[in-house]
């Protein structure tokens, strides 16, 4: 059943794009110094820490920030999910079943398109904060209010440890395409974001549900967001970047994210093949340790290298939290490049299996008689120099938002120099990402 996944849920091989990976990977590094080289030269005051938002217009106004319209997408998230668990709990354990392309192709990689373009989009549909909801309003009880307060220690943690328990189904499980871990996994994850609510009120939500988080993060590159009353704005993605909170776990968090997409380009070569079919330890094993591995080095390199950042009177244990948005557009980028034809291809056979959900020949949603369009395949110029963009754009932004956060928390006479270690570590990511776009 894995090759449902698995030959699909990667980058493609150096032969799928017709650009020299030696010129690609030159011209990406170059693109990150000179970038960083002009920034040092033009851009010398923090700009992201302040500054106006624009309001939305009214018209919008009323209509995307009303009781009514966030009801409807409450509606309309539980309305989806119940409908999944249908095929969930009683579908094939097929290749056929559209859960498998639900969970790991719209939810996972459809995330990143929809908290771009919408905001919070997991936390206006999730079923979850619906249900935390509904329990709220029949106890009588604010949202907000749990049996206790989250405990500021924990931050980001618990998301942290969701997230990789996701990308460990998803990319090291043997059993990632089973419907018996796959329906597990949603009955383990409803039931601790539920009694967590409970106990901790929507806060846990907002730090513990690894979607929410991962939807949020991204959501800060969108222009919608809220002032300080809550208001509906629209603001720079840059400057709406910058307003990520730096809790605890935040570096944990983004170093998930970026370390399981490369660890999910390292897995499909032919070094780790060749190195698994030598081994007479488990491949599941060596995935774990291989996962952990990626993780690891990008959580220490970012955390090493914001941290050299830091001088005299600057608190260099506070630097990787208060660094660590700059990396989520290096996310993006790493999303793009990876996952980009894996979710228009997959994405439209989910589209034509949701109108068939039991295998039986129906066709609910009149799409069953669909094809998918291969167009990108079928144009691999086009296909490869969006990925090789996407990863150079992500790394030039992230390095915008390292840059005029180090203005505001370096001292003057350490800006241009207490820079360069955080240089180094995103032309590392650079270098692997292109390495790992070529060699995959």
């Amino acid at each position: 059943m894995n090759q449902f996944i698995l030959p699909m849920h990667g980058l493609g091989g150096g032969s799928d794009l017709p650009i020299p990976a030696s010129m690609a990977i030159a011209a990406g590094t170059a693109a990150l110094t000179l970038s960083f080289v002009v920034l040092l030269l033009a851009w010398r005051t923090p700009r992201f820490a302040g500054g106006p938002d624009r309001q939305v217009p009214i018209v919008l106004v009323r209509i995307f920030d009303t009781a009514g319209w966030s009801l409807l997408l409450r509606a309309l998230g539980l309305l989806f999910f119940c409908f999944m668990l249908w095929p969930t709990l009683f579908g094939p354990d097929t290749l056929i079943n559209p859960i498998f392309g639900v969970v790991y192709v719209w939810l996972w990689v459809g995330l990143v398109p929809a908290s771009l373009l919408f905001g919070r989009f997991y936390r206006a549909v999730s079923p979850v904060r619906t249900l935390h909801l509904l329990v709220s309003r029949a106890t009588g009880q604010p949202p907000s209010r749990g049996l206790r307060d989250y405990p500021a220690r924990l931050g980001y943690w618990p998301a942290a440890i969701g997230l990789f328990a996701f990308v460990w189904l998803e990319l090291v499980s043997p059993d990632s395409t089973y419907l018996g871990p796959l329906r597990l996994s949603i009955a383990i994850y409803v039931a601790v974001m539920v009694v967590g609510s409970a106990v901790y009120g929507d806060r846990w939500l907002e730090r513990a549900d690894p979607f929410e988080v991962y939807s949020t993060l991204l959501a800060h590159l969108s222009p919608w967001g809220r002032d300080a009353r809550g208001h509906l704005v629209w603001v720079s993605p840059l400057r709406h970047l910058s307003r990520i909170p730096a809790d605890g776990g935040l570096v944990a968090v983004v170093a998930v994210l970026l370390g399981s997409t490369a660890y999910d380009s390292w897995r499909d070569t032919a070094t780790w093949i060749r190195f698994l079919q030598g081994s007479n330890i488990s491949s599941t094993v060596w995935g774990t340790i291989g996962l952990l591995v990626a993780v690891a080095i990008v959580g220490v390199t970012f955390a090493a290298a914001s941290m050299a950042t830091g001088v005299g009177g600057v608190d260099r244990r506070q630097l990787p939290g208060r660094l660590a948005h700059s990396v989520v557009p290096i996310i993006v980028g790493y999303m793009v490049a990876h996952y980009l034809s894996f979710f228009i291809q997959t994405g439209q056979l989910t589209l034509i299996q949701l109108s068939d959900p039991m295998g039986v020949g129906a066709d609910l949603f009149g799409t069953a008689d669909w094809e998918v369009n291969y167009w990108l395949a079928q144009n691999p110029t086009f296909l490869a120099t969006t990925k090789v963009l996407a990863i150079v754009a992500g790394h030039v932004l992230g390095v915008i938002a390292a840059h005029d956060r180090a203005l505001e928390v370096l001292p003057k006479k350490h800006q241009v120099t207490g820079q360069l270690p955080l240089l180094l570590a995103m032309v590392l990511y650079t270098f692997m990402g292109l390495f790992l776009l070529f060699g995959a």
